[in-house]
């Protein structure tokens, strides 16, 4: 029985049963987006404002790169540093010392280190770690005169000549920070019209002062390199769209062959995203389901009744009621012309298409009975 015939009755669409279908479909769609989605500031699963769904989906789609979602400091052995770029945003725990000398090994051994930083801590103690020189000072940077739509989204126009800031104009920040570079290359400054407003008081007053201040910077680590950008909202997908954050972000990787995006410190994955990366990681666990689907395949493509019964239950109609399998047997047996006078004999009140309807209905079935067997 299709879905059109369960829902409809001999006095036509049986409305009830259209609710229960519509409930239980807008139940469904809904628990799927919970499992598929994510509410936390960042998350690469987080389709709001805030989330970096877009990143992800931009990082996909780039030819020729592979990317994975890292939920364990590990999977970096996986990858040739060489050709590999890791972002870490917006860290909201700190990297415990074996996972921090994981990403130290792996910056030392040629790889691409980018942190996205602003008031956290979590940021600057991993630098520290993997022997970056450049710091973030956790304080407001304002700007009232080269802004998006408020001093505290300052554009950064101060881009400097660099491979990775190819294309790049400005950066369109949101709530940023400042870095302390060190001895590490600037990228990017804002205006000479920002200042950091350490006393919070939305305007410039005591010891502030006006100031093109460093909020991207790049420099070398060993054998690897660590990019760091005092303001993880560049990735948001609110912020990413605007000029030229996605140009920005993308130069950051465009020529590796593998981009991880580091979430070993922050949100837990939606309960979906996170069942698909556990399975992508385990071989053995990919057999498993394999084989447990084939076997359900099998399972459910065996009918609990036999077809012969579903046609004549659907052909006739429920209320000449239930169809008897012991009386169906003997009808399979007679041919055409037996079976036609037969059901004339039987049902004296059917015309002579629906006693058409039927004896065909017996021939798909039947021949379909004798290849199972």
């Amino acid at each position: 029985m299709n879905p059109l015939e369960w829902i409809r009755d001999d006095a036509g669409i049986d409305w009830p049963r259209v609710l229960l279908v519509t409930l239980s479909i807008t139940v469904l769609i809904a628990v799927g987006v919970a499992a598929a989605t994510s509410t936390a500031a960042f998350g690469p699963y987080n389709p709001s404002w805030d989330g970096s769904s877009e990143l992800r989906q931009q990082i996909e789609s780039e030819p020729g790169v592979e990317s994975e979602l890292i939920r364990d400091t590990a999977r970096y052995d996986a990858y040739d540093p060489n050709e590999t770029v890791a972002f870490v945003i917006a860290p909201e725990e700190q990297y415990t010392a074996a996972d921090a000398e994981r990403l130290q090994q792996f910056v030392e051994n040629g790889g691409t280190l980018v942190v996205l930083e602003n008031f956290g801590t979590s940021g600057n103690e991993l630098l520290e770690t993997v022997g970056a020189e450049t710091r973030v000072d956790g304080v407001l940077l304002r700007d009232e005169q080269e802004y998006h739509r408020g001093p505290t989204m300052p554009i950064a126009t101060g881009v400097e000549n660099d491979t990775l800031t190819e294309d790049v104009e400005q950066l369109t920040l949101n709530h940023a920070s400042a870095l302390e570079p060190g001895e590490a290359t600037v990228l990017v400054r804002t205006s000479e019209y920002a200042y950091r407003d350490a006393n919070r008081d939305d305007q410039l007053s005591g010891d502030e002062e006006l100031a093109a201040s460093p909020v991207a910077t790049v420099e070398n680590v060993s054998d690897g390199q660590v990019v760091v950008v005092g303001d993880p909202s560049i990735a948001v997908n609110a912020m990413i769209d605007e000029p030229d954050n996605a140009a920005f972000l993308q130069r950051l990787y465009t020529d590796s062959d593998h981009v991880l995006i580091d979430l070993s410190h922050g949100e837990e994955l939606p309960p979906l995203a996170g069942a698909m990366l556990t399975l992508r990681g385990s071989p053995l666990l990919q057999v498993l389901v394999g084989g447990l689907g084939i076997g359900a395949t099998v399972l459910f493509s065996r009918r609990a009744v036999h077809p012969v019964l579903e046609r004549i239950q659907t052909v006739v109609g429920s209320r000449h009621g239930p169809v008897d399998e012991t009386a169906v047997e003997p009808v399979l047996e007679l041919d055409d012309e037996q079976r036609a006078t037969l059901l004339r004999e039987r049902h004296p009140d059917w015309d002579e298409q629906r006693i058409q309807r039927v004896m065909a209905a017996f021939n798909r079935d039947g021949a379909k009975r004798r290849d199972d067997e």
